[in-house]
């Protein structure tokens, strides 16, 4: 079985919160790296999520020091509705 990295950049427009991540993180763009790994047996490349990880400043660090926190993409999706909702407002 094989895995693969996916990255994106994100981009908050407000401070927001993840379940995960007791703090609030500032408003910015953030990297999102995703693992997935094959699925065996098809007769097509088809792959699984397994992994979501996001990159966040540590608190107190001024921006001088970043961690990568495992988090759900569903998770991620939530904050992310919770943001563009804000910006309607």
């Amino acid at each position: 079985m094989s895995t693969r990295s996916r990255r994106e950049f994100v981009t908050f427009k407000h401070p927001f919160r993840i379940r995960s991540i007791e703090n609030l993180l500032p408003e910015g763009t953030y990297e999102v790296v995703t693992d997935e790994e094959t699925i065996e047996g098809l007769s097509f490349a088809a792959y699984r999520r397994v992994a979501t990880m996001i990159i966040v400043p540590v608190l107190g660090s001024h921006g001088a020091a970043v961690e990568m926190v495992s988090i759900s993409s569903v998770d991620l999706a939530d904050a992310q509705r919770v943001d563009a909702s804000a910006s309607d407002d």
